[in-house]
């Protein structure tokens, strides 16, 4: 009998087998997703994803024939509908502006704990963008050009809650944990994250991160 639950479904792009071995086995254990299908490279990655249009491909930067930025940059332009999730052993700092413009949905270390790419994946089919918290503060700055200060100019009066929320959305939790952690409902939570957007004239996520690295939270240990 067919399972009646709506698995996310998604590909695995990695030309190391044991890499995907492992993430399959992460992935396959939680019971709203499983892997559909694997690629060993980036043409063959764009191939799979045009075959069996997954709600997520996680995709290596390092593959040979073609590498996780071009694979994405033609795989977006292919299926726009399709998320993906940047996957890389290194920070390749100087890869994240290229990668958000190529229209990378998340951006995740390999040696980030299992449980963050479980939540990245959640996240951004969700409609967030995931960026690793271990390497957000560095990156961030970088890619916007400003050193990483504590404080922030022109807090325009945020409540303690919107801050809670905004801080929470930094560190790439979805709505629905924001929620759950501040013991209020999804629609107070957005409610919340829409003030604090328009307070500090935020357009996107990256601008809430952007704001979180001045503030020094993505420093907390």
């Amino acid at each position: 009998m067919e399972n009646p639950v709506n698995k996310l479904r998604v590909i695995l792009a990695d030309d190391h087998e044991m890499v995907r071995e492992g993430l399959k086995l992460l992935i396959n254990r939680q019971s709203d997703m499983e892997t559909v299908g694997e690629a060993d490279n980036g043409r063959a990655a764009i191939a799979l994803a045009q075959e069996l249009k997954p709600d997520v491909v996680v995709m290596d930067i390092s593959m040979p024939e073609l590498n996780g930025l071009k694979a994405t940059q033609q795989l977006k332009k292919l299926c726009p509908e399709i998320k993906v999730l940047t996957l890389t052993r290194h920070g390749d700092d100087a890869y994240l502006r290229q990668l958000l413009n190529a229209g990378v949905s998340g951006y995740l270390l390999k040696k980030s704990a299992a449980d963050e790419l479980v939540r990245a994946i959640r996240s951004i089919v969700a409609g967030d963008t995931y960026l690793d918290p271990v390497v957000t503060n560095r990156v961030v700055s970088k890619a916007y050009g400003k050193p990483v200060r504590r404080g922030t100019p022109s807090e325009k009066d945020l409540s303690t809650r919107e801050q809670e929320v905004l801080h929470h959305i930094a560190w790439g939790l979805a709505m629905k944990e924001i929620a759950a952690r501040l013991d209020i409902s999804v629609k107070t939570a957005e409610v919340y994250k829409a003030r604090a957007m328009e307070k500090m004239s935020m357009k996107n996520r990256i601008d809430i991160v952007r704001y979180a690295v001045l503030k020094g939270w993505l420093q907390d240990t």
